[in-house]
C-alpha cells in the first residue's frame, strides 16, 4: 500500500469531519458589540433633564387640581342616620328584624349646578372584598352559559339549595347590596338610568342571556333577590358588585341621573335601608358626582405631579448653584473602555 494514499485519505477524512463539525456562530448580537447609547451625564444634560421634567409635570399637576376642583360631589353617610333612635344600643337587632321599617328619608342640599349625567354610587367601608376565600367563591363558567349550571365546587359554602344549584352561585353573589334610593326634587321623581352602568365585556361575555337565576336568596338582610324572569346578562347591578374591591372602601356605581341640578337645590332621597354592615362595623355612604376629563374628584394625582415636578425644579437649582460656586474637573470621557475600545472588552 502506498504511504501517500493513506495521508491524501487521512487529510480528506479531516477536512471532511470540519465541514461536518457544528462550529458556534458568533455575531456582534451574541457578543454585546453592537452600537449602544452610553450617554455620559454631564451637570448640564442632568439640570437640563430636571428643568424639563418640571416645566411639563407642573403644568399637568396644576391642570388635574383644576378639573378635580371642577367636579361637585356630594358624600351623605346615612347608616347611623337611619336608624331610629330607639334602636341606637341594637343596630344590629334593627336590620336584621323583619317588621322593623327599614324606610330612610333624608334631603341633601345642592353646593354648585351639577350638570349631567350625575352619577350615582353606593360607597361601603370596612368591607373586605378582596379577602381570599371571597373572592374565590363564584363560578365563572355558571355565569358565562347554562351548560355549566351545575359547576358549582368553587362557590362554597352557597353552592345548592333546595336539592338543586343556586345560580348564581358563590359568597360574592350571595352578599349581593340591596338597598335602594329614590330621588325627586319639588314633588318631582328624578329618573335613575340604571343601564350601562356595567362593563360592556361583562354584559356581552362574562353573564350569558340565557342564564336566568335560579334557588337565589329571595330578600334576605344581608342581600338582594334577582328577578328569575330576567338574565344575567341584563343584570348589571349584579355586575357591577361581581367585579370585587381591591380595597375595603371602595364605591360601586348605582346609576345615573341624566339631568342638571341647580345650587341650592334641595333632593329629597327615600332610602331602603336593608343591607347589614353593622354586624361588622362598616360604614354605608350615598355618593353623587358629577366628572371631569381625568374622571371624579380626586386631588391625589395633581398633587402627585406637583410633588415631582417642583421637587425636579428644586433639584434643578441646587445643582445649578453647586456648579456655579463649587464646580468640579469633568474627566476625560476618552479614557472610558467603550472609547477606547470599540468592540467593547478590555485589553
Amino acid at each position: 500500500m502506498n504511504p501517500g494514499d493513506s495521508d491524501g485519505a487521512s487529510e480528506t477524512s479531516s477536512v471532511a469531519a470540519k465541514k461536518n463539525s457544528k462550529k458556534p456562530k458568533y455575531s456582534r448580537f451574541t457578543q454585546q458589540e453592537l452600537p449602544a447609547c452610553k450617554p455620559i451625564l454631564t451637570p448640564g444634560w442632568v439640570i437640563t433633564a430636571f428643568i424639563c421634567i418640571g416645566v411639563i409635570f407642573i403644568p399637568i399637576g396644576l391642570a388635574s387640581l383644576f378639573a378635580s376642583e371642577n367636579v361637585v360631589e356630594i358624600v351623605d353617610r346615612y347608616d347611623k342616620d337611619c336608624v331610629p333612635s330607639t334602636y341606637n344600643g341594637s343596630m344590629l337587632e334593627f336590620i336584621q328584624s323583619s317588621e322593623t321599617n327599614k324606610t330612610c328619608i333624608k334631603t341633601l342640599t345642592v353646593p354648585k349646578k351639577m350638570k349631567q349625567p350625575i352619577f350615582v354610587y353606593y360607597q361601603l367601608d370596612n368591607f373586605y372584598q378582596n379577602h381570599r376565600r371571597y373572592v374565590k367563591s363564584r363560578s365563572d363558567k355558571q355565569l358565562r352559559s347554562k351548560a355549566f349550571e351545575d359547576e358549582v365546587e368553587d362557590c362554597k359554602p352557597e353552592t345548592n339549595a333546595n336539592n338543586g344549584p343556586i345560580v348564581p352561585c358563590g359568597l360574592i353573589a350571595w352578599s349581593l347590596f340591596n338597598d335602594t334610593y329614590g330621588f325627586s326634587k319639588n314633588n318631582k321623581t328624578i329618573q335613575v338610568n340604571k343601564k350601562g352602568i356595567a362593563w360592556k365585556s361583562d354584559r356581552q361575555h362574562k353573564f350569558g342571556s340565557d342564564v336566568y337565576p335560579k334557588n337565589f336568596q329571595q330578600g334576605w338582610i344581608g342581600g338582594a333577590k334577582l328577578d328569575e324572569n330576567v338574565p344575567l346578562s341584563e343584570q348589571e347591578d349584579l355586575m357591577v358588585w361581581m367585579r370585587t374591591a381591591a380595597l375595603p372602601s371602595f364605591r360601586k356605581l348605582y346609576g345615573k341621573i341624566e339631568e342638571d341640578l341647580d345650587a341650592n337645590q334641595n333632593i329629597t332621597v327615600v332610602i331602603q335601608n336593608n343591607y347589614n354592615t353593622y354586624s361588622f362595623s362598616g360604614d354605608k355612604k350615598l355618593v353623587l358626582s358629577t366628572t371631569s376629563w381625568i374622571g371624579g374628584k380626586n386631588d391625589f394625582l395633581g398633587v402627585a405631579y406637583l410633588t415631582v415636578g417642583g421637587l425636579c425644579l428644586f433639584l434643578a437649582i441646587s445643582f445649578i448653584l453647586l456648579y456655579v460656586f463649587r464646580p468640579r474637573p469633568l474627566g476625560d470621557p476618552s479614557y472610558l473602555s467603550w472609547n477606547k475600545n470599540p468592540a467593547g472588552t478590555l485589553n
